[in-house]
């Protein structure tokens, strides 16, 4: 199984950090970066009658699908993308750091922050605390937990940690036992995502989140994630529910980010119109 073997090598990879030294030098970073952003406040303001709010994801690969554009294999250029969604209607940003299974890095979070002035997701396997100073460090605004690589009990200490330092949470899951989890376990987080990917075949499925939406408490903000490409898979999410969505890959595959959030967003632009504006950042 993919998230298997992604966890089995973060914890190694992970050894080397667990030191003093490393966690005194995050936190000396953490002293001079200013307040994180209020994700959530991004995500609730930017949800319209048209669309829900969209987080728009910098990557550079995933190990499903190999690097998201060929031409990222030379250039890869994370806030040239980051601006561009910032400019056509992105709420949130989200980016991955993963390395080893998504190429993305820690630099990636800091160049677009320094650069971007949207509230940012980490976008990472977390599964030790020093992550969470690092992603404080780097200048995460939101971080990710995955119910299906934590148990309850890290769930509920990450969950604290995170708050403990000013960071917004999404709670990542994709079926009915670990909803029920996250809400037995963690009942003040306020951002749930519902994964339409499985994480062990990696294939999507948009009725995960038409299945998931209806158990879920009306104080909960939904985030809808993967699988989302065109403008009637956007109505679906929100017809269920979800306030937001998290979009990367139909976005960094289009040949032009501008059209493609403007046909995602609006409820009246055409493919064509898309085709006839194509270009690439």
């Amino acid at each position: 199984m993919i998230l298997s073997r992604i966890l089995e090598h973060k914890k190694a990879e992970l050894r080397r950090k667990q030191s003093r030294g490393y966690l005194a030098e995050m936190n000396g970073r953490i002293a001079d970066r200013a307040r994180p952003l209020d994700f959530i406040q991004a995500l609730e303001a930017g949800f319209a009658a048209t669309a829900p709010a969209l987080i728009a994801e910098v990557k550079k690969a995933s190990p499903s699908q190999g690097l998201m554009r060929p031409e990222f294999q030379d250039r890869f250029e994370p806030v040239t993308i980051a601006s561009q969604y910032r400019d056509h209607g992105a709420s949130a940003l989200s980016v991955l750091t993963d390395q080893d299974f998504f190429q993305g890095s820690l630099e990636y979070l800091h160049s677009v922050k320094e650069a971007v002035n949207l509230p940012t997701l980490n976008k990472e396997f977390m599964v030790e605390a020093i992550q969470f100073y690092e992603a404080r460090a780097y200048g995460a605004d939101c971080i990710l937990l995955i119910a299906a690589a934590l148990d309850r009990f890290q769930l509920e200490d990450f969950f604290t940690l995170s708050h403990e330092l000013s960071l917004d949470v999404l709670i990542e899951i994709h079926d009915e036992r670990e909803l029920d989890t996250v809400l037995e376990r963690v009942p003040l987080v306020r951002l749930i995502g519902i994964n339409n990917r499985d994480l062990k075949t990696f294939s999507t499925d948009l009725g995960v989140t038409e299945r998931l939406a209806k158990r879920m408490p009306p104080d909960k903000l939904i985030v809808s994630e993967s699988g989302i490409h065109k403008r009637d898979d956007v109505v679906r999410v929100m017809e269920a529910g979800a306030k937001a969505m998290l979009i990367g890959e139909s976005l960094l595959r289009a040949d032009s980010i501008e059209s493609k959030i403007q046909e995602l967003l609006s409820p009246n632009t055409s493919s064509k119109e898309e085709v006839a504006t194509s270009r690439w950042i």
